[in-house]
């Protein structure tokens, strides 16, 4: 895996006030846009591989979420997942962008389905990696997490992950998310953990963010997600132990527009950042069959 941050023709970096707030965002490439959202604690720079190697195809824009990366959400703004799939329409909006090719993994891979069942008329394609579905979380192996965090040691936590990088790849930590836990550069782990302890009201977002944890979200809008015709590719890790295969067949059960549905042998939630090159593979054979249709 090539976890380097650095690349020597650097992303094009920006912001845009919405209603939910300032969103930061990062984006390559021309065409088509396709949409890229993550999942918790992390932010755009998890689909670096895909900018770098998908722009020749779409205009690829990663979004940093509400209380994650770069974005500043506004003062009181609610940061659920149902509200970032909100402010996903406000920033497309003030992109002016109507349609995308919409890829979501983990958190952002629910907040991607929220969205797509509240707009599907903006959605050209949707393709979704190992996330929240329907009742399926918030996973048992991260429980443990959000207990820290609600009894006040999210900041110490995250403090000592950026102190000590060994203990982001620990198994108590992200570890169990990757195969190779140790690939993972230290520069990466700065730039997912750092933007979070930049500032108190941060910090108490994330905090925020964690604590509305709540499978409602995603369960009350299943009919919409049954009716929705969006070409769906569904691609998942085997070894994921936050979020069991048989939830990838849910999903394509489910969603009336899968088109395909892959299982990675061996990969854990992270796939799309550790497994770039076949994931991307993928996802460019899905946008063409998408545009053939």
């Amino acid at each position: 895996m090539d976890g380097s941050s650095r690349d020597p023709a650097p992303f094009a970096r920006g912001h845009v006030d919405t209603p939910s707030g300032r969103i930061a965002y990062r984006e390559r490439g021309d065409g088509p846009v396709a949409l890229f959202v993550h999942g918790v604690l992390l932010n755009g720079h998890l689909w670096r591989h895909q900018l770098r190697h998908l722009s020749d195809l779409r205009r690829c824009i990663a979004v940093d979420l509400l209380a994650h990366g770069d974005t500043d959400s506004g003062a009181g703004q609610d940061v659920s997942v149902t509200a970032n799939a909100h402010m996903l329409a406000q920033f497309l909006d003030a992109l002016d962008i109507e349609r995308v090719d919409l890829v979501g993994n983990d958190s952002g891979g629910g907040i991607a389905q929220i969205f797509a069942a509240r707009y599907p008329q903006r959605v050209r394609s949707l393709t979704l990696t190992d996330c929240d579905a329907h009742d399926n979380w918030p996973p048992q192996a991260f429980e443990p997490f959000l207990a820290m965090a609600a009894g006040g040691g999210l900041g110490a936590t995250l403090q000592a992950m950026v102190d000590d990088k060994a203990v982001y790849r620990s198994a108590q930590a992200l570890g169990p998310a990757y195969q190779q836990p140790q690939a993972l550069g230290d520069e990466d782990i700065d730039a997912y953990l750092r933007p979070l302890l930049r500032s108190p009201q941060r910090l108490a977002d994330l905090q925020r963010f964690l604590a509305g944890f709540d499978p409602v979200h995603t369960v009350r809008i299943e009919a919409q997600l049954r009716q929705l015709r969006a070409p769906t590719l569904i691609a998942w890790g085997d070894d994921d132990v936050y979020f069991d295969a048989r939830w990838s067949q849910w999903l394509a059960e489910a969603i009336p527009g899968t088109r395909r549905r892959v299982v990675l042998e061996g990969a854990r939630i992270f796939f799309p950042e550790e497994r770039w090159a076949e994931f991307n593979l993928l996802l460019r054979e899905h946008w063409l069959a998408a545009a053939d249709a």
